[in-house]
């Protein structure tokens, strides 16, 4: 099987229990009441028909390291996608980045109004710890918790909101400081970095890896994730919206400081390949069973959407 292959033999089983868990986890926990139908439609939209499911990959891949099964990672997979999913939902809102469009198609406050866009969001997030407390994900409840409280850092002010208020900060005060690259790699540490850093260490948690093996998850994710963003901001600069399946020249037009623009594109290129090649070093102490996830890191510097 091919690397392409294997992303979307696992985009499929991540489809197919979101379809399954959203929908069914999102209610009354005493009662079988119904989703308002029109919250249900947002909830679906955002999270079912599209997306390359990179970080479920990145946490079925990392937990196979310690030889688990799909389908005792999956949970946890679709656990972490909800979060990603409820994190484009808001950020596509007018008062955030103000997005049209997501995965080729309306985002969810275009396709519905913005109230509803903020409500899918918090239900999306509440689910995913939700998930991640069921006895499904793991049999212990001390790795569910060690879950529920990496999801919950990497997720919170310190993890992706946190970023997300730097990148908004950076943008919108005028009073800031002038951004530097030190600042840059930090706010995108925690804006991008942090969820694909809980993805690959997520496969030690529940296959039980000890410090070490976690360490050297922590490090490939951390340079994986650098990686990832450096090739999305290469492809606002010279992407094609049809391809990429949302707006492209967006960081330039609204003045917003990446690495791109501060280092130049040739730079940037260069900074990608470094974290690539350290990425794929991190993985040293895995040997051969690591081979999905070195090539996961290669996808990652060359994608094109």
């Amino acid at each position: 099987m091919t690397f392409s292959q294997r992303l979307d033999q696992i985009a499929g089983l991540t489809e197919a229990r979101l379809g399954t868990l959203v929908g069914t986890k999102i209610k009354h926990p005493e009662r079988d009441d119904p989703i308002p139908p029109r919250l249900l439609g947002a909830l679906r939209h955002a999270t079912l028909g599209g997306g390359k499911r990179f970080r479920p990959f990145l946490v079925i891949e990392s937990a196979a390291l310690f030889g688990l099964s799909e389908r005792q990672a999956l949970d946890t997979a679709v656990a972490l996608e909800c979060v990603h999913c409820y994190s484009l939902v808001h950020d596509d809102l007018p008062a955030m980045d103000n997005d049209a469009t997501r995965r080729g198609m309306p985002s969810v406050w275009k396709a519905f109004d913005e109230w509803t866009a903020i409500l899918a969001g918090d239900a999306l997030l509440t689910v995913a710890f939700e998930i991640l407390s069921t006895p499904e994900v793991h049999e212990s409840p001390e790795v569910r918790l060690a879950l529920i409280s990496a999801l919950a850092k990497a997720a919170g002010a310190a993890g992706m909101v946190g970023g997300q208020a730097l990148d908004l900060e950076a943008e919108r005060l005028p009073s800031r400081e002038a951004p530097t690259p030190s600042g840059i790699l930090h706010l995108q540490s925690l804006k991008t970095g942090a969820l694909i850093r809980f993805a690959c260490e997520a496969g030690a948690i529940l296959g039980g890896g000890g410090p070490d093996e976690r360490a050297a998850l922590h490090r490939y994710g951390t340079e994986l994730g650098l990686a990832f963003q450096i090739a999305d901001d290469l492809l606002d600069v010279e992407g094609d919206a049809a391809t990429v399946g949302k707006a492209v020249s967006k960081d330039a037009a609204a003045g917003k400081a990446t690495l791109v623009s501060l280092m130049g594109i040739a730079r940037a290129r260069a900074e990608l390949k470094r974290a690539e090649q350290a990425a794929i070093d991190a993985l040293v102490p895995f040997g051969a069973k690591a081979e999905t996830l070195i090539e996961a890191a290669r996808f990652v510097a060359e994608r094109n959407r």
